[in-house]
């Protein structure tokens, strides 16, 4: 994992990190020809809506990771029933070994699957608001529940995690998963170029498939 701070985990997987920002779909075009590694999604079995999720780039500008979104995008808004809520986001990290930060201040840990499983528990994390608590309890329960994210990823080998085994482009790869009353959580690695995490509510985990993303315009929305 990286050696980030909990203050700023969001950028574990990359080290300190730009700010993130939603991309339309041609700066996510740009980002990926200069990533060097592909993004993935959900594979060509899943028949319905496609959005862009967020990509973040490291201090230098180098892409570390981002998200493709199937079906219902998030809402916190307070008339949305996030119960109902039916999505699926894929998470593409990187491959990259152990490194200088951009600053030359320090060393980066090499990204793994467990930057990937803290991306997506924390991606789920973001779009969860237990509406039925009071507002001054809502932060405490984030940060609870964001430390239960953080052990969790560090420890995938652990008792919090099943295995499943889905394809990754037509070939099956076991992923470690999990379950919440929020959603669900996975995390595993595709090949040698990337690490992959996902989660999602209100569409089984189960039966997935993910593939490369051969076209960007897909994702439209």
């Amino acid at each position: 994992m990286e050696t980030t701070s909990r203050a700023t985990a969001p950028g574990r997987a990359g080290g300190p990190s730009a700010p993130q920002r939603r991309a339309d779909t041609g700066e996510l075009t740009a980002l990926a020809e200069a990533a060097q590694f592909p993004w993935y999604g959900l594979d060509e079995a899943f028949s319905g809506r496609r959005w862009v999720g967020q990509v973040r780039t490291g201090l230098d500008g180098t892409v570390e990771h981002g998200a493709m979104g199937h079906g219902e995008e998030p809402s916190l808004r307070f008339e949305t029933n996030p119960a109902v809520q039916r999505f699926a986001v894929v998470v593409t990290v990187a491959t990259r070994p152990v490194r200088a930060s951009a600053d030359g201040t320090g060393v980066l840990d090499a990204t793994s699957g467990a930057s990937a499983a803290w991306l997506a528990g924390s991606g789920l994390l973001s779009c969860t608001w237990p509406t039925h608590m009071e507002r001054a309890l809502r932060q405490a329960w984030l940060d609870q529940q964001t430390d239960i994210a953080w052990d969790l990823a560090d420890n995938l080998g652990g008792e919090g995690w099943s295995t499943l085994s889905l394809p990754v482009d037509g070939v099956p790869a076991d992923f470690h998963y999990r379950e919440s009353d929020y959603g669900w959580v996975l995390a595993g690695t595709a090949g040698d170029s990337v690490h992959l995490g996902a989660y999602g509510r209100g569409l089984s985990a189960y039966g997935l498939g993910f593939s490369a993303v051969k076209d960007l315009t897909a994702y439209s929305g």
